[in-house]
């Protein structure tokens, strides 16, 4: 995580809608406590309209539909979520060097909808603090047209950093970070949803 801020840039006068993905969906999961920090720290930074998807509140195939098969309602409404986001920040942990497979299915159910929008991401494990499952998901979104923004929040040990009660102990750098990657969200963010205004994006 980066110790070094940079000052918040301006914010647009429509807010941008950040789709925040947890992607964990494993009975007793941490995700919650990590999830709460970080939707508070994005209320703090403004300038956002955050949508939450929460991967364990959803029914997803286990199987992937065939392309140009028909969606179902509820699958048809998750990939208008996707469509209507700016940007993503995923949450994710790390298990066994990688990401859940709950989160690649929900990743792999959409295509078009996340080109050329901007991706930012929240990780918490043990000692890797879910670095490699972030560098694994940087290569998919890359697949997708996805821009990855450099700085993340990790947190390494991650319940070593919360009380039983999901209070945060002391991640001043935590907090830095977060700061630092939404500014290079919103950042992309902004400049590809005015990019995508002016000129569709072909792949």
């Amino acid at each position: 995580m980066s110790a070094t801020a940079t000052s918040t840039p301006t914010a647009p006068a429509t807010p941008l809608k950040i789709a925040f993905i947890i992607g964990s969906s494993r009975e007793g999961r941490f995700a919650p406590v990590v999830a709460n920090w970080f939707t508070a720290r994005a209320a703090e930074y403004g300038g956002i309209e955050l949508d939450i998807i929460d991967i364990a509140d959803l029914e997803l195939p286990t199987t992937h539909p065939d392309w140009g098969t028909p969606r179902t309602p509820e699958l048809a409404a998750l990939a208008a979520r996707v469509v209507a986001a700016d940007g993503f920040v995923v949450l994710t942990p790390e298990y066994n060097h990688s990401f859940p497979a709950s989160l690649k299915t929900f990743i792999d159910l959409h295509h078009t909808e996340w080109e050329a929008k901007a991706v930012g991401f929240v990780s918490y494990g043990g000692v890797g603090g879910g670095l490699r499952a972030v560098e694994q998901l940087r290569l998919i979104f890359t697949e997708l047209h996805c821009t990855s923004v450099r700085e993340i929040v990790s947190f390494h040990n991650g319940w070593d950093h919360f009380s039983e009660g999901g209070k945060a102990y002391e991640v001043d750098g935590a907090i830095g970070a977060a700061k630092v990657m939404l500014d290079q969200l919103t950042w992309w963010a902004g400049a590809l949803r005015t990019a995508r205004a002016s000129h569709p994006y072909q792949t």
